[in-house]
């Protein structure tokens, strides 16, 4: 009897319904992949089936639609989380033109349409009109899989959907005003002044919240996303108290804190994964279950509007795209893509149309010819990004890569366990994305008679590198070497692993005046040609604000000037932190030349250095969240000078509570320091250079 009382449709047990949304989130993608359609299209459908118009498995009460707003509110968070910032605001001005475009293009075709054509009043037609404008970024988990989500077709589309969205709502909220009679003066200056406080509470005092939050929790990182979901709801919940949606809210959340949250840290792991996984489809499945294609055998008038909605829906974004497109010379691929992500109609859609529902201003046939374009715009919408982004991220995997991006293997020598975390992170932030090679945390034992019981104690502690790594999706191999002493141990090690890079931490301690860090490092510095980094990190990574880079003259002319750049470069891409590279003119000269032909941009400055002396004195325009890269040198390569071997001393004694690296290029430490000036023309004048 309890068993018949469970398997009562719809469905009551709690248990069950959500085994069954587990189900359908695990299987549909499955089966659909196969079918080569798009796993969005399958989770939508399914909840067609299982809804209260179709087998009426589930009934779409108040849990499904909680699960459904967060889900909603997470794409709108992650579209705001992942975008490119330096290509935001540099491309601002293309998405206030295509906002503009897919608004008003829209709107306009609709309202010409249902007044002149359809018969219906203004109200009403500007109401189903505005409808057209806005859109859902349903499709962007497929834009973000594929690996294109900072394509600038994406981020312009990202930033349209915004301010559309905005713009419809605010007609709603005028024409819901109008119905009731309550349009007058102080309506606006109210929404002009909630709408400034709001935008001001997320973008300012959201990031100085954060940032003291990173500082202080670095070690919880469970206490960390739940810090990131209670930032997002809050920021979505004063959106409404000012007037707006929540997704404003949400995707506002997502911009304030993008350079807080590294794209490839286990924090951002955890908000895709959840996300992804679990989020996002209860909205899919939501969508689904709104859907009720009976609506089109009610007879012809339903049919004819439904199918009017659609296909004006469809047209207008269409012409949007293309007109983008030719104002800005895209191709037609980004055009393409373009229109897939701005296509389907979902959430603010839905919104409209059941605020007019309410208030009498459109009826039942127009209420479900809406229904009708959600299902069919999330259709085509999925599957013109899923064709079109997956020929567009081939097209981007098959340019030639720079020589200075070839596979990063990264050595990570880790002596004391406390740094392993730190190392790590920085190992994996400094890493080319585009290749996927492991990072290989090292283990050096003596060879003596403890030597076994040494390797076991040393793998169980790399474990810790395994277990924080794995956080981030991203692969580690231990690696472990037995030599008479460290430096040996990871030079074997880098022959053998054929590694490109050598990270390190820092001991705090300095030694003689001929031994800069220690013979380790000393060492390493003169029996290999790989870049190494010896890091201080004081400071979590996240919350950097600014990177400034010494750079020593004639640093151009090294053969590893162009690995150490993009290493700097992403490093400052993953923390969202400001470039400020000081030194001589002539040496920032080329580097800005080279920043400005290379990808991915980065927000630089350029400041005159003419003495490493001048570094004690800059001690007092710094910040905590400030971190100092000096780009030093082997002797008896070009850019070296004897200054740079008391830098180390300098940042040891006078910056305690800042985050350094100094990084040693690739180079070849054999080269003749005489013969390297002569040949390239510099000749005795260069010799008698001082300073940086």
């Amino acid at each position: 009897m309890k068993l018949l009382l469970k398997l009562t449709l719809p469905f009551e047990d709690p248990v069950l319904i959500f085994g069954l949304i587990l189900l359908i989130i695990l299987v549909a993608p499955i089966i659909l992949n196969r079918l080569k359609i798009p796993g969005l299209i399958g989770i939508i459908l399914a909840g067609v089936i299982v809804g209260p118009n179709g087998f009426n498995l589930l009934e779409r009460d108040a849990s499904i639609i909680l699960l459904s707003t967060v889900g909603l509110l997470y794409i709108m968070f992650l579209a705001g989380l992942e975008i490119d910032m330096i290509d935001f605001k540099k491309n601002k001005n293309r998405s206030l033109v295509f906002g503009a475009l897919t608004f008003l293009i829209p709107i306009t075709t609709g309202t010409i349409v249902f007044y002149f054509v359809m018969g219906y009043e203004i109200l009403p037609a500007v109401l189903l009109s505005s409808m057209f404008s806005s859109h859902t970024l349903i499709a962007y988990p497929i834009a973000s899989r594929l690996g294109i989500s900072k394509n600038e077709a994406v981020t312009i589309t990202i930033g349209g959907t915004i301010i559309t969205d905005t713009a419809v709502l605010l007609v709603l909220a005028v024409v819901a005003g109008s119905a009731k009679g309550n349009l007058d003066y102080m309506y606006w200056v109210k929404l002009a002044v909630s709408l400034s406080i709001f935008t001001f509470i997320v973008m300012y005092v959201f990031p100085y919240i954060a940032r003291w939050f990173f500082r202080h929790i670095e070690g919880e990182k469970g206490a960390q996303f739940i810090f990131v979901l209670v930032m997002v709801f809050v920021a979505a919940f004063l959106a409404e108290l000012a007037g707006v949606e929540a997704i404003i809210g949400a995707f506002l959340a997502g911009l304030a804190l993008n350079t807080l949250i590294p794209h490839t840290s286990a924090l951002m792991n955890r908000i895709e994964f959840v996300g992804n996984n679990v989020f996002i489809p209860f909205f899919l499945i939501n969508v689904g279950m709104i859907v009720d294609l009976s609506v089109l055998f009610r007879g012809p008038e339903a049919l004819i509007i439904a199918g009017t909605i659609v296909v004006v829906a469809i047209i207008t974004k269409f012409l949007a795209a293309w007109a983008t497109q030719k104002i800005f010379n895209y191709t037609g691929l980004q055009r393409n893509l373009i229109f897939g992500l701005s296509s389907a109609h979902a959430a603010a859609t839905l919104a409209v149309i059941l605020v007019g529902f309410n208030l009498g201003i459109i009826n039942e046939d127009a209420l479900n010819g809406t229904i009708v374009l959600i299902l069919v715009t999330c259709l085509v919408s999925s599957f013109v990004t899923e064709k079109t982004g997956k020929r567009l991220a081939i097209i981007e995997s098959r340019k030639k890569p720079n020589l200075s991006e070839k596979p990063d293997r990264i050595l990570v020598p880790i002596a004391n366990p406390q740094n392993i975390e730190k190392l790590i992170d920085l190992s994996i932030m400094l890493k080319n994305p585009e290749y996927h090679e492991p990072i290989y945390p090292l283990a050096v034992v003596i060879d003596n008679e403890h030597a076994e019981e040494e390797i076991f104690r040393k793998n169980k502690m790399l474990q810790e590198a395994i277990t924080h790594a794995s956080a981030t999706d991203h692969d580690v191999q231990l690696v472990s070497k037995i030599d008479i002493n460290i430096a040996s141990g990871i030079l074997r090690a880098i022959k053998e692993l054929m590694i490109t890079e050598v990270i390190l931490g820092w001991n705090a301690k300095i030694t003689t005046r001929d031994r800069i860090f220690g013979t380790v490092l000393d060492n390493l510095l003169e029996n290999t040609e790989q870049m190494i980094l010896v890091s201080k990190i004081v400071q979590p990574l996240n919350t950097t604000k600014r990177i400034l880079v010494i750079v020593p003259l004639n640093v151009e002319l090294e053969r590893g000037y162009l690995r150490w750049l993009r290493s700097v470069k992403t490093l400052s891409v993953q923390l969202g932190a400001k470039l400020v590279f000081k030194g001589r003119r002539r040496t920032l000269n080329k580097i800005r030349q080279t920043l400005s032909t290379t990808k991915p941009a980065v927000e630089a400055e350029f400041e005159p250095l003419s003495d490493f002396k001048e570094l004690e004195d800059m001690r007092t325009q710094l910040r905590k969240e400030d971190m100092i890269v000096v780009i030093s040198a082997r002797k008896r390569t070009l850019s070296y000078n004897s200054h740079l071997d008391h830098v180390p001393r300098l940042l040891s004694r006078h910056y305690k509570d800042n985050s350094f690296i100094i990084l040693y290029p690739e180079q070849n430490p054999t080269q003749n320091f005489e013969r390297g000036y002569t040949s390239i023309g510099y000749g005795s004048e260069a010799k008698e250079q001082q300073g940086i």
